[in-house]
């Protein structure tokens, strides 16, 4: 009979959090290291991570990312790989291009001429339009250049390794 009673009192003492799965609508933080397919990280809410993948940013605070689920805070692969997770689990998801940024569109990609700017453009600048659309210069010659207005994880496939950390 003893030992009965000590086991419903520490059933009471587990957190009821520990068995919720996720769903539309929950506020939730996540630790997760973005990649590619080739392994190369992008992204990461892990300061370590970020220092060993060499994209450390001294001016961002690396801390847990967090978001509502299906509220169209993250992207559509991100947002729907999280549901069903519970607090403490670690997963691995692989989002096609379709379910990110979209596909690479070549039509994204203009050429102006050098003389329409007043400033001399180079591989990597990033440039604004007055509509809002921001810009890659990726080539350069004499006369023209051309600013790809494609994300720039536009046509990759992106993995992420994420672990819920917590559920609001």
């Amino acid at each position: 009979m003893f030992s009965f009673v000590l086991l419903i009192l520490m059933a009471e003492d587990i957190p009821k959090e520990t068995s919720k799965t996720i769903e539309k609508g929950d506020t939730i933080s996540v630790d997760y290291v973005g990649r590619l397919e080739d392994g190369t990280i992008f992204d990461t809410s892990i300061k370590e991570a970020a220092i060993d993948a060499g994209i450390y940013n001294q001016m961002r605070e690396y801390k847990p990312l967090t978001f509502t689920v299906g509220a169209g805070q993250m992207i559509k692969g991100f947002d729907e790989g999280v549901i069903g997770m519970k607090k403490g689990e670690e997963k691995t998801i692989t989002i096609p291009p379709e379910e990110a940024y979209g596909e690479y569109r070549e039509e994204f990609a203009r050429e102006l001429s050098v003389d329409t700017v007043d400033f001399t453009p180079e591989i990597g600048m990033r440039l604004a339009t007055d509509s809002g659309l921001t810009g890659t210069v990726t080539e350069v010659s004499n006369n023209s250049f051309v600013v790809d207005f494609n994300h720039p994880l536009a046509g990759k496939t992106l993995i992420f390794d994420i672990k819920l950390v917590s559920i609001e």
